[in-house]
């Protein structure tokens, strides 16, 4: 039993997780994985212990990590199971975690993309002559502005 219950509208405040959101998915998601069997309610009012907080954050980090539904569901079964899904548990977060890495990687190439072409473009809105910044590619860059176009043009 969790030694304090908050209710669902204060669920936002302690998780980010928005109250429809919960409402249809997230409390589904833990009373059918066995996480939560019946949240306990305070004049019809659904409360939520650490436990079930917990969860939540869980689930709405899987989301953002672009896990599908029904791998979270999976991990939240498993959870059920108890400690006999640890190692299955471990290697879903290490394999959602390579996957994240390799995405931000990727975002942070396009990110880096953005700073030289803002720059570049700065360059030329203040008068610079085109074919001059071109010649300037990689060696005659600023640092940081060479460290992005490096990064950028990757592979």
């Amino acid at each position: 039993m969790n030694s304090r219950l908050i209710r669902r509208s204060h669920v936002h405040n302690r998780t980010g997780v928005g109250d429809v959101r919960l409402a249809r998915l997230n409390a589904a998601l833990l009373r059918q994985a066995g996480i939560v069997q019946a949240l306990e309610r305070t004049s019809g009012i659904r409360q939520f212990g650490d436990t079930e907080l917990e969860a939540l954050r869980v689930i709405e980090c899987l989301k953002k990590a672009g896990m599908e539904i029904k791998d979270i569901r999976l991990f939240m079964e498993w959870c059920a199971e108890g400690p006999s899904t640890y190692p299955k548990r471990k290697a879903m977060f290490e394999e959602r975690k390579a996957h994240m890495e390799l995405e931000i990687a990727n975002m942070n190439r396009a990110l880096d993309m953005l700073k030289y072409k803002c720059w570049f473009y700065g360059q030329l809105n203040q008068g610079e002559n085109e074919t001059e910044l071109r010649a300037m590619i990689p060696d005659g860059l600023p640092e940081d502005i060479k460290e992005a176009y490096e990064n950028a043009h990757a592979r």
